[in-house]
């Protein structure tokens, strides 16, 4: 029987030597995964750099595309599904890092106004497997949340939701955490729009760590200069890596869409793909361990409040300031990222609570 042929991104971890005895392994950067590329392969496990649509697929023989992601809208669904393609993302596999990058953010604005991270009233915007980590934080920190998520409110009984509106309404703090898409009854591509943010009444922290394209670019930065939104932090931008200096000159946190990028997460993702890929050949082999990862610098941080905890574990403030000092970097920095690691990686009072051990 012929091995199957698979060609995987070379930036994704833990995942090299796996499958090299049971199939041609092939390791290539993202951006040169093109249909010459493609052609022979079998499966393809990809990143969100890599678009899989007609024009990467019409002449392959790929019969399989998994992302080590959980945001798949870089995979043309409706094209895989007409072709016959299986394609699956790696549901919730960096809902915690992106909690962190959410809850560092929050507690880096917070120290910079002088302000009390309990005091504040948080909008969750899409209460999936990312934005329901957030609730979560929130809720083990007694800080006051709010939930918008159309879809989920129709069968979440446990949760009361409320309209984008009274978000608007009545939030200190507005993070977006929908998954991009264009059509539908609740379509969320520039769901931050020149509408939504001349509602808002609370001049709020706004926070993108979902997709680029959720946020109207020019309605934010006109947003930003009416002063409608009192600091904004962008992590997921329109026409990455090619982002807009206006809008990095006016956020008060920007970082090259790393979010969801801590070694727990990666591993997660990678474990996923690794699990698929063995079910859908019917490799006859183990799957292997978990992957061991590093341990934090510091284990145990020493702090006497939340915000300083939170900003030991991750100083999002660094992330930051290297992409504003050479934003034509972004791809760079977001391949040679230094991975966190998430909570449930470190000791003490305010990792236990917020890890609910």
């Amino acid at each position: 029987m012929n091995k199957p042929t698979i060609i995987i991104d070379d930036k994704i971890p833990y995942i090299k030597g796996v499958f090299e005895a049971h199939a041609k392994v092939q390791y290539v950067p993202g951006k040169e995964m093109d249909a010459l590329c493609v052609q022979k392969a079998d499966a393809l496990v990809v990143r969100t750099r890599t678009r899989c649509d007609e024009q990467l697929l019409r002449n392959s023989s790929v019969k399989c595309i998994l992302t080590a992601t959980i945001g798949y809208d870089h995979i043309d669904t409706n094209y895989c599904e007409k072709h016959n393609i299986y394609w699956k993302n790696a549901e919730g596999c960096n809902a915690l890092a992106v909690q962190q990058y959410v809850a560092s953010a929050m507690a880096a604005i917070a120290q910079k106004n002088g302000k009390n991270m309990s005091n504040f009233t948080v909008g969750v915007v899409g209460v999936g497997h990312v934005g329901s980590t957030i609730v979560d934080f929130c809720r083990t920190q007694d800080i006051s949340v709010l939930l918008n998520d159309p879809f989920k409110e129709r069968t979440d009984k446990h949760n009361n939701y409320v309209s984008l509106q009274e978000i608007c309404e009545r939030c200190d703090v507005i993070t977006f955490h929908t998954p991009l898409t264009y059509n539908g009854e609740f379509p969320t591509y520039h769901i931050a729009n020149s509408k939504l943010l001349q509602s808002l009444k609370r001049k709020p922290l706004l926070i993108n760590a979902a997709r680029g394209e959720v946020f109207d670019t020019q309605a934010v930065i006109e947003a930003r200069k009416q002063n409608l939104c009192s600091a904004l932090v962008v992590d997921c931008w329109e026409n990455e890596p090619n982002i807009n200096r206006e809008l990095l000159a006016l956020t008060d946190i920007a970082t090259p869409h790393i979010a969801g990028y801590s070694a727990d997460g990666k591993a997660n993702a990678t474990m996923a793909c690794i699990k698929e890929l063995v079910r859908f050949f019917g490799f006859d082999m183990k799957v292997p361990p978990y992957p061991t990862l590093p341990e934090p610098e510091n284990k145990h941080p020493e702090c006497d409040n939340l915000a300083d905890f939170l900003l030991a574990v991750y100083d999002i403030k660094n992330d930051s300031d290297a992409l504003k000092k050479s934003p034509e970097d972004f791809e760079k920095m977001r391949g040679n990222y230094h991975l966190r690691r998430d909570y449930c990686a470190y000791d003490g009072e305010y990792a236990n609570m917020i890890s609910r051990r």
